[in-house]
């Protein structure tokens, strides 16, 4: 159901993580975060960073804001992307000591290799079910008590993490199917206990049908990996569910350029998903994605589209002319009803400085605004580009809000 979307005209937003605060040093761990919620240096570092996050996001001028996934751990390149959903299942052991999967090796000598040679992980050692909860609700709710504008809640799916472990018992087959379904059980439950405390859109972050179209995979893994999200989705009627289709970002790495396409998956996202909005990545691939939707022109799409205009793995920032320039050749195809406007992925883990996120996100903000003027609909504010608003404001006045 559309929440956060409905009747706007090209919102903006970014995927989910932030650059985390320097001061902010305190890891919640394997514990509770209700429990973590009543160690007070925890408490306060987590509840300021949050409210800085938001800030920043607010400043930006972002239309859907997210709570920079600060509630995941500062540890090597991202691994609590991944690790905090493990570190509250049954089944999985109890010491985080084994590499990575060896399907996701790279080559010595390469920035790859050091991040997935160093994660470790949990193993699978029994039936997985439920553990610690995930606390979901809890976590939005420290978001959105401090924001003005809707936060997003993402979550790691099923076969993602069904990907990474290590399986130590015959209760899984070698396809891990049911290990995975097993997963997305217990994700189900805590993502209806995340819309039962208020949260209107949820994000479902990296199915893996786009990878596993791409490179091959039989028909019915593909229709194993449909039935799977839809399964993880199930009962979140209320919500406005995001895909997030990510190629990478441990570090800010990620599949090169050449492998980040949608051409065997997109029918498949949009025609078999039980989602309003799918978001994918454009920006690092020179927005080649645009032309698999030549066959949409004039059609209205099954759900929006959410485009990425930002890269995450560059510092330069997008200027707003470049924002603008971009959003209208997906407008050459999209209609602009139907169409959201956000990065390729998060900011954090390992990714770019704090400044060069909000100045992104800003960018992306007011190159939304040039077009919106185009098109004859109302502009969103801009805090960041209001002269009023700077510490030091510039001589120079560029005219893009006269």
């Amino acid at each position: 159901m559309l929440t956060a979307t409905k009747d706007v005209v090209l919102p903006t937003t970014v995927v989910g993580s932030w650059p985390r605060p320097v001061w902010y040093t305190e890891n919640l761990g394997a514990r509770p975060f209700s429990a973590a919620m009543n160690d007070l240096a925890f408490r306060e570092q987590y509840l300021d960073a949050v409210a800085t996050v938001i800030s920043d996001q607010e400043y930006a001028g972002l239309d859907i804001l997210t709570n920079g996934d600060l509630h995941l751990d500062a540890d090597f390149a991202g691994r609590s992307w991944h690790n905090y959903s493990l570190q509250r299942m049954a089944g999985l052991s109890e010491h985080e000591l084994e590499a990575t999967d060896p399907r996701w090796g790279k080559p010595n000598g390469t920035w790859g290799n050091e991040i997935m040679s160093g994660w470790r992980f949990p193993g699978v050692v029994g039936r997985i079910g439920p553990g610690i909860p995930f606390e979901y609700g809890k976590i939005w709710r420290t978001a959105q008590a401090r924001a003005t504008r809707p936060v997003k809640m993402g979550a790691n799916t099923a076969d993602v993490l069904g990907s990474v472990v290590n399986v130590h018992t015959d209760l899984y087959d070698d396809d891990r199917r049911q290990l995975m379904w097993d997963m997305a059980d217990v994700i189900n439950a805590e993502l209806r206990e995340l819309v039962a405390a208020g949260c209107s859109v949820v994000q479902i972050e990296d199915p893996q049908l786009h990878y596993a179209a791409l490179f091959g995979q039989d028909d019915s893994m593909v229709d194993f990996l449909v039935d799977l999200f839809n399964h993880e989705v199930q009962g979140l009627e209320e919500a406005e569910v995001w895909i997030h289709t990510c190629w990478g970002n441990a570090g800010s790495q990620g599949a090169p350029g050449d492998r980040r396409r949608y051409d065997a998956s997109i029918e498949h996202y949009l025609h078999r998903l039980n989602a309003d909005v799918l978001q994918i990545e454009s920006k690092d691939s020179g927005h080649e994605p645009r032309a698999l939707f030549a066959r949409y022109k004039g059609q209205r799409l099954p759900m929006k589209l959410a485009v990425g205009m930002l890269s995450h793995r560059t510092l330069q920032v997008e200027s707003v002319e470049e924002v603008a320039a971009d959003i209208r050749l997906w407008l050459q195809y999209i209609d602009a009803e139907q169409l959201c406007l956000a990065s390729d992925c998060g900011f954090g883990r390992q990714g770019v400085p704090r400044p060069i996120a909000l100045y992104k996100a800003a960018a992306l903000a007011q190159g939304a605004n040039v077009v919106r003027r185009e098109l004859g609909v109302e502009q969103h504010e801009v805090p960041a580009a209001d002269p009023l608003r700077q510490i030091d404001p510039s001589p120079v006045e560029v005219g893009y809000f006269s």
